[in-house]
């Protein structure tokens, strides 16, 4: 069941921002650096939610214990961070949604598992984000999605019930989060999801297949 929103918290890559094609030139940067094959878009873009680690185990696969991790992960991050908004969009429908919770005075926040610094030096590209209201990284503290601290950490920073916080992710991690923070966990079914119908088994409060259908679920439950 669904309640009523006082605040609204975000993943960020794959919810807010299409980062995909920037996190795959990373990959590929590197890949290449090391002679190894270029994954394609269709292959790297379901990926790009679980960042460097993810990504660089597909594109290296059972080859990457034969290299140093730390160092592709660095060289990774480094070239991402050297072109961190070169591709990377609003996702359709966003800038709506973000404007009419200014409009209605609802906070809202962004809770990643994207480095904090990253994060920081990304959304200065996108004026739409600019009001955000907490920022957590996912080295911001001791732990990470899927624990609920980051969650109920934000939920604290803007002075939000949980109970009356709807967490917006397209990663079971997001929904496994927020759902053990006692938000109101709902799946972004635009992001990097290869099959919605996997997302039935999510556990989460509703599933929305747009920014729009977001926007509208909100405005049922005002």
């Amino acid at each position: 069941m669904l309640t009523r929103p006082q605040a609204v918290l975000f993943d960020l890559d794959g919810t807010l921002l299409d980062t995909a094609d920037d996190l795959g030139a990373a990959l590929n940067f590197v890949l290449a650096k090391y002679d190894m094959p270029a994954v394609a878009h269709e292959i790297f873009r379901p990926i790009a939610s679980d960042g460097a680690k993810g990504l660089l185990e597909l594109g290296f696969g059972e080859q990457l214990k034969q290299y140093d991790y730390d160092q592709l992960r660095v060289e990774f991050l480094e070239y991402y961070q050297a072109n961190i908004a070169e591709h990377t969009r609003l996702y359709p429908g966003v800038a709506e949604l973000i404007s009419y919770l200014e409009q209605q005075s609802m906070p809202w926040g962004i809770v990643t598992n994207k480095p904090e610094g990253l994060t920081l030096e990304l959304l200065p590209a996108f004026n739409e984000l600019a009001n955000c209201q907490v920022i957590v990284g996912g080295d911001s503290l001791a732990k990470r999605k899927p624990d609920p601290l980051p969650i109920t950490h934000a939920c604290q920073q803007i002075d939000a019930d949980c109970a009356h916080t709807w967490y917006i992710g397209d990663a079971p991690r997001d929904i496994e989060a927020g759902n053990a923070a006692n938000t109101t966990s709902i799946v972004a079914g635009w992001g990097y999801i290869s099959n919605l119908a996997d997302c039935n088994a999510w556990q989460a409060a509703a599933i929305t297949q747009s920014a729009d259908a977001l926007l509208a679920l909100i405005k049922q439950h005002r």
